[in-house]
């Protein structure tokens, strides 16, 4: 297989015009790191993600499509509920003058594939000549459309440049996709309709969703459209077609275009199959859907959040890719779904939902797209039943949030057994869904920020009272007293590399934060709304609860900074045995650590894996003093592995907080490369979500400086010295601000008929409605 190897397999700089800073490319085809591309480069409008698994067929790809909130469990006691892998409609095999396209035969005198940000389009062009030598060119495109949720859209051309071609295409609907070799679906109806359109039904094992595929072609010769020789195909979970056009001359373009449908009976205007496929029949040809998909793109995401960053090209890429795939794996039709770790992108964490959301991924959306991160908490509060199954499980009160998310009355679906342990040769047991408890508390602060940034009086009323009550009641009834002070004892902290661990400091000081805000919001309530107050004591015994919030969080245990001003992790951290960990940071491969040492090792040593005393001292930034923020950095950054693709962005903002611009930039730099860099094997199980939320957070909270404090909205600019410039909006109390900072200025544009009050380097201003600021830095 000939082609030319660059350094780099991914290049960023391919886009011009208008599309500069837009194009991400994959410059020559490496059959043996394919799940990259399949992840960096997956489609999807939040209804479906669709791994970029090329056409034609390989050995190491991982072909998927998910369709949110679809979730099943396999009928098995080892199994968690996971969201299935649908129907493959992507597949495609050419056969061309009696040989198989495949780029791993013959030679690939070009290539490149292409995702276009913008238009969030995904295309291959391809130079091919076959092992008999006759050559060929291929344009692949398709996209899963913005404006029609249900649709994906292909289109393939195909010119040969030797000779005449004889093509056959055999182009299915595969339902035989398993989750890495759990099938989650029963076989159902398949048909063909018309001669034309081809249907696959299929029903998940357990919990009994309908799945209706629709598949159709059109063909084209030199524009002129036309019907070939067909002949349809049934297996066992598979429907196809074979399609024998006549003879394809010299230099003539064949165009085939493949629309697919995917509908289900979770949907909310589910109906039945059979209106699935009026919807469908009346779906338009590739451009005219393309156009419409643009058109929402543009007028959806790209005007809606218009990101700019002057001086780097990169890094503009970079944040349009942190917002593209928000957009692709956020299910915002529908307020029963949330978003998974590795969004709809891939199998990794079964497609649920962790912490990952409230604290790196809601923030966008809090200041960005405040109806959107309404819904995604609203998630949460339709799912308290399952919490407060889980608290009972465990003894405990209120609402216990699961560590991992999925059905809104599932309660804990973290599986119990995880990678093999290096020594014992035995499955380690995970322990995050027994012990990591600090989600709970983490939910309530996600509903209190965005109440803040938006005053949104309905969502309280409906929602997020109840969340921040029902926390707590989980808190007051899960702290232990000891010594006359409430502990929390044998728990995993963000660091999850310490295991049963006391007194986590992380853990403990949201739980303290949490009671505290539900005494103050109970005291408002009783104040401003003793109706809905009652009507919720009612539901959660708050009268009750209320007095043990007062007794309790006075007595909870917070570590303190100790004489070198550092924080204990825990009770026993600071104890641990420290080792060199330079080969380690410095491994290209996350969890290097284990190849030498195992999870109960590591438990004894001073190693972390990600942010948790950090990250503690971003959230509740206000309760430390800067010394005390610097002597932990200098403290904990240097035991952290950042395994953890959480980890850099909350590095990076406290970087620009401890004025430390370069390190800074060199955190923000790291974590932008996790999917998107270089490394050709760091997303194989599917984007890192997480992550994507931080980049935003590092370029608005951290180079911008926007900082939510005590209800007050704050800006203290911290630009990196490689920009001149940086341009986002944020949406605070009702009115849509547009900030833009230089070098030398501050310019802050009202676009609201509301006026907005903030606190600019400590100085108190007021952006009047419809009108600009300009101030000097």
């Amino acid at each position: 297989m000939l082609q030319k190897k660059e350094n780099q397999a991914l290049k960023y700089d391919k886009g011009a015009g208008e599309f500069k800073n837009w194009l991400i490319s994959e410059t020559y085809f490496n059959p043996e790191a394919l799940g990259k591309v399949e992840a960096a480069f997956s489609l999807g409008n939040g209804y479906m993600g669709l791994r970029s698994a090329t056409e034609e067929r390989y050995p190491n790809e991982v072909r998927g499509n998910f369709v949110a909130g679809t979730f099943n469990k396999f009928l098995g006691d080892k199994e968690v509920t996971e969201l299935p892998n649908a129907a493959d409609m992507t597949e495609m095999t050419f056969t061309l003058n009696g040989t198989t396209f495949q780029l791993t035969t013959g030679e690939v005198l070009y290539f490149e594939r292409t995702l276009n940000l913008k238009n969030a389009e995904l295309s291959r062009h391809i130079h091919w000549r076959s092992p008999y030598g006759e050559e060929y060119k291929l344009t692949f495109s398709r996209f899963v459309s913005l404006d029609k949720k249900h649709i994906i859209a292909q289109k393939v051309t195909i010119t040969p440049l030797s000779g005449d071609l004889n093509l056959k295409l055999n182009s299915s609907i595969n339902g035989q996709m398993t989750n890495t070799g759990t099938q989650h679906f029963k076989e159902g109806v398949m048909r063909l309709y018309n001669q034309k359109i081809m249907k696959l039904e299929a029903r998940t094992n357990e919990s009994n969703i309908d799945f209706t595929h629709f598949t159709r072609h059109e063909f084209t010769l030199e524009n002129n459209v036309f019907t070939p020789k067909n002949t349809i195909f049934m297996d066992r979970r598979k429907i196809f077609m074979t399609f024998e056009p006549e003879t394809i001359k010299k230099n003539e373009t064949i165009t085939i275009e493949k629309i697919s449908g995917v509908y289900t009976s979770r949907d909310k205007d589910w109906q039945n199959a059979d209106t699935a496929l009026a919807t469908f029949s009346s779906t338009a040809n590739y451009d005219t859907l393309f156009d419409a998909h643009r058109s929402a793109w543009k007028n959806n995401v790209w005007e809606q959040y218009p990101i700019q960053i002057e001086g780097v090209d990169f890094d503009q890429l970079a944040i349009r890719f942190a917002v593209y795939h928000l957009t692709c794996m956020t299910p915002a039709h529908d307020n029963r779904m949330n978003i998974g770790a590795k969004g709809l992108s891939g199998e990794g964490y079964k497609g649920h939902a962790f912490w990952d959301t409230e604290i790196f991924v809601l923030p966008f959306f809090t200041t960005s797209n405040p109806k959107v991160a309404r819904q995604l908490l609203e998630y949460r509060s339709l799912s308290i039943p399952g919490a407060v199954r889980k608290a009972k499980e465990n003894n405990y009160q209120g609402a216990m949030f699961p560590w991992e998310s999925a059905w809104l009355e599932d309660g804990e679906v973290t599986p119990i057994w995880g990678a093999a342990d290096i020594i014992t040769g035995e499955p380690t047991k995970i322990w995050s869904g027994f012990i990591e408890q600090h989600i709970t508390a983490d939910i309530a602060f996600a509903v209190w920020q965005y109440y803040q940034f938006t005053d949104d009086q309905d969502f309280m009323k409906k929602h997020g009272y109840e969340l921040i009550f029902a926390t707590a009641v989980f808190w007051q009834s899960r702290l232990e007293e000891k010594d006359n002070r409430y502990e929390i004892t044998g728990v995993v902290g963000p660091d999850e590399y310490k295991e049963h661990v006391d007194n986590n400091a992380f853990t403990n000081y949201m739980a303290h934060w949490n009671l505290e805000k539900a005494i103050h919001y109970y005291d408002l309530l009783q104040q401003e709304n003793p109706a809905l107050l009652k009507a919720l004591s009612d539901k959660w015994d708050l009268k009750t609860n209320y007095q043990k919030w007062q007794e309790k969080s006075a007595k909870l245990y917070l570590p303190q900074p100790n004489s070198e001003l550092v924080i204990p992790q825990d009770d026993t951290y600071l104890s641990k045995k420290i080792i060199d960990l330079t080969p380690y940071k410095a491994a290209s491969q996350v969890g290097a650590l284990f190849l030498d040492y195992n999870l109960d090792q590591v438990n004894d040593m001073q190693i972390t894996k990600q942010a948790d005393v950090m990250i503690l001292l971003y959230l509740l930034e206000n309760e430390f003093s800067p010394e005390v923020k610097q002597a932990n950095w200098d403290y904990y950054e240097p035991k952290t592995l950042h395994d953890s693709s959480l980890s850099r962005a909350t590095h990076s903002i406290l970087a620009s907080d401890l004025g430390d611009k370069d390190l800074a930039y060199s955190m923000f730099e790291k974590a932008s490369r996790i999917d998107l860099g270089q490394n050709m094997k760091s997303s194989d199980a599917g984007i890192h979500s997480a992550s994507i939320g931080g980049i935003w957070q590092v370029v608005v909270n951290g180079f911008g400086g926007v900082r939510m404090l005590d209800g007050k909205l704050y800006l203290h600019p911290q630009l990196p010295e490689k920009w001149t410039g940086l341009k986002f909006p944020i949406y605070w109390k009702g009115s849509r601000l547009v900030v833009h900072i230089t070098k030398n200025a501050l310019e802050i544009s009202n676009l609201s008929n509301k006026d907005a009050l903030l606190t600019l380097h400590g100085n108190e201003i007021t952006i009047l409605a419809n009108s600009t600021t300009l101030t000097t830095i």
